[in-house]
């Protein structure tokens, strides 16, 4: 595996890396439309990531196969205020993806190591994610990586199934 920082170049390939992934893990999520509004329109379009891909506080990285294959993604943002944890501000892993094929091969914990070292060169000492309450392989993986639960909150999305709209 490789991961690489790309650019708002790279916006297209990671708007077909995100939806791909997406696909994958979340459709359950939403009643009919719904995923279909968040991944086109809300989150992976193409112009969206472009201008996110050219803002400084943002950074992202492709995680690409031994044959140059994009497989999963991260997105950093260096400051962010965390709305569950009293408004801190630090790091924000906005979102950590990998097709479903590569969950458990140590590829989350070395992004999460990234992560870190990122937080460290600029100089942040607190780093937040935000995982769904119902994601609970997800939020073992992540306290076994040294994390705790600072807050809750509620995803704002109509579209989306109330079971799934809570956020740790």
């Amino acid at each position: 595996m490789n991961i690489q920082q790309i650019d708002k170049s790279k916006a297209a390939e990671l708007s077909r890396l995100a939806k791909a992934i997406y696909v994958e893990h979340y459709l359950h999520l939403w009643y009919p439309g719904g995923a279909e509004w968040y991944m086109n329109e809300y989150a992976y379009p193409e112009a969206k990531l472009q201008a996110e891909l050219a803002d400084p506080n943002n950074l992202h990285y492709i995680v690409y196969d031994d044959k140059g294959l994009p497989e999963g993604y991260l997105k950093l943002k260096l400051r962010s205020e965390c709305d569950a944890c009293e408004n801190k501000t630090g790091l924000e892993i906005e979102r950590i993806y990998l097709h479903k094929d590569l969950t458990g091969k140590g590829i989350g914990r070395q992004l999460m190591e990234l992560s870190e070292a990122v937080a460290r060169q600029y100089d942040q000492h607190f780093l937040f994610l935000k995982a769904m309450d119902t994601s609970l392989e997800a939020i073992g993986f992540y306290q076994k990586m040294g994390y705790t639960e600072c807050g809750r909150l509620v995803l704002p999305f109509e579209n989306m199934k109330e079971p799934y709209r809570g956020m740790v």
